[in-house]
């Protein structure tokens, strides 16, 4: 019988194949054309993830929703973070006490702290006198004497390990539209460094230097230049080819030349100024950590809004990924397990020499820079890997998941595009895509530091804790 089903199957077909990779290659084994969809159902198939999704888009809570994301996307687009000042953790960072330590990522005790926290953490206390060697350090931090907290619980936020400690000196944002705060410590450029886990005597002696040279110059510094406009900065940053999380060329020849008359101006010997002139130009992560206080002094703005599924903080401790979004207020973490980043690796080093994704500079890739906005900078796959095609991707596919376009950073490339802002749990599960973030590599052991470049991306795990806590909250 001449069915239509002999007829389809009699003659040649053109394939599309939805799922797994594997029916592909039978397929064009047959010699049939074939195409594959990387296509995965909502919510990874979870029945009670995809029950959350579906109460979140009943009636009575999808307009809800709307309305709550689109007033936490306007306060994040609507931010203008200042940088207005410098000063020591202890005097201006809410919360900090002589024997408090922060670091990067949600919540973590001393005993599970990955190896470059711990040997952050040890540096740290020998630089602030807590402990006389890094021996001791580790005593003392096993006491219980020592508070450890998240940078992000205290408006801060810390590259890498993250080890915020009360005298070193922290920029000090203010986002003039909402009055908030955020602070972040000082970039010790690219080296063995504290932040990457080193914490030999250079890396002490480094921080005394900033502590008594560099903060107080930069301090006064600002007292003469008065305020610096961040968010127009960045911006111009992103259309001279950075994308403000790993490559900072331009931001940094601009932050420099807006605090250069101020440094000139400072009380500081001229051998000193050169010392500090010298150290910028040692590195264009100088501008690194100031990019990430004006993302985070805009993500704290619009966190709290109740209904909202818009993503406020991602951040890591190189043990767990947390997130937190802004509907679900407070210190409410969401947690897996931290990935590993994938990319070039410096010689000499493996992929089993690397610790395990580490730091809170992904509130760059929260705000909408960074991995979100490599298409702004495609020269940034020299360091963390990809070819130019996959820097203009990432973009491209970071606006499947957010929730609107920030028209006051835009991307030449993409026709001044804005970056995209505002990360949807919800189109995060229903899309199965993932926030993708460039970042550096720290050695998975105490004392060694950054031995590569790379991408990586959160466990899906959060989102979907996220998901179910929104849909029970408005339930």
């Amino acid at each position: 019988m001449n069915t239509a089903a002999s007829q389809l199957f009699g003659g040649q077909l053109n394939v599309v194949n939805i799922g797994l990779s594997m029916f592909e290659d039978d397929i064009r084994s047959q010699g049939a054309p074939v195409r594959t969809l990387d296509w995965t159902p909502p919510g990874g198939g979870k029945p009670e993830v995809i029950a959350a999704l579906d109460a979140l888009a009943r009636p009575e809570n999808a307009g809800r929703i709307e309305a709550a994301n689109a007033e936490a996307v306007d306060r994040i687009k609507n931010a203008k973070p200042m940088l207005v000042g410098f000063g020591r953790a202890i005097d201006v960072v809410p919360g900090m006490t002589p024997t408090t330590i922060l670091h990067s990522g949600p919540p973590v005790a001393w005993e599970d702290m990955s190896g470059p926290m711990k040997g952050a953490v040890t540096g740290a206390l020998v630089f602030e006198g807590l402990a006389k060697d890094l021996a001791d350090a580790a005593r003392v931090a096993a006491t219980g004497e020592i508070t450890f907290s998240p940078c992000h619980e205290h408006q801060c936020v810390g590259s890498m390990a993250g080890v915020t400690s009360p005298s070193m000196y922290m920029h000090v944002v203010r986002n003039e539209t909402h009055g908030n705060y955020a602070y972040t410590n000082l970039s010790e450029q690219l080296a063995k460094i504290l932040r990457m886990g080193a914490n030999d005597q250079s890396v002490i002696d480094r921080l005394v230097w900033m502590r008594d040279v560099l903060g107080p110059m930069l301090k006064e510094a600002v007292e003469f230049t008065g305020p610096i406009d961040l968010r127009l900065m960045l911006a111009q940053a992103l259309h001279m080819g950075d994308e403000a999380h790993n490559r900072n060329i331009a931001g940094t020849v601009l932050l420099f030349q807006a605090l250069a008359p101020g440094l000139l101006q400072s009380s500081f010997s001229e051998a000193q100024k050169k010392e500090v002139f010298d150290f910028i130009a040692s590195s264009d992560y100088f501008s690194g950590p100031t990019w990430m206080a004006t993302a985070k002094a805009a993500l704290d703005a619009a966190h709290g809004i109740e209904g909202s599924t818009v993503v406020t903080t991602m951040a890591r401790n190189g043990v767990e990924f947390g997130i937190r979004v802004s509907g679900l207020p407070g210190n409410h973490w969401l947690t897996g397990p931290a990935q590993k980043v994938i990319g070039p690796m410096f010689a000499g080093y493996k992929p089993e020499d690397s610790g395990l994704d580490i730091g809170d500079s992904a509130i760059t890739e929260t705000y909408g820079f960074g991995g979100f906005a490599m298409a702004a900078a495609p020269a940034i796959v020299a360091l963390v890997g990809g070819t130019v095609e996959d820097a203009m991707a990432y973009t491209r596919d970071m606006a499947l998941i957010t929730t609107d376009q920030n028209p006051n950073v835009t991307i030449p490339a993409l026709g001044f595009q804005g970056i995209p802002t505002g990360i949807d749990v919800r189109k995060v599960l229903e899309t199965g895509i993932l926030p993708v973030i460039n970042t550096a590599i720290a050695h998975k052991d105490a004392g060694i530091g950054m031995i590569g470049a790379g991408i990586t991306h959160p466990p899906v795990d959060v989102f979907e804790k996220a998901i179910l806590a929104l849909a029970d909250k408005l339930a």
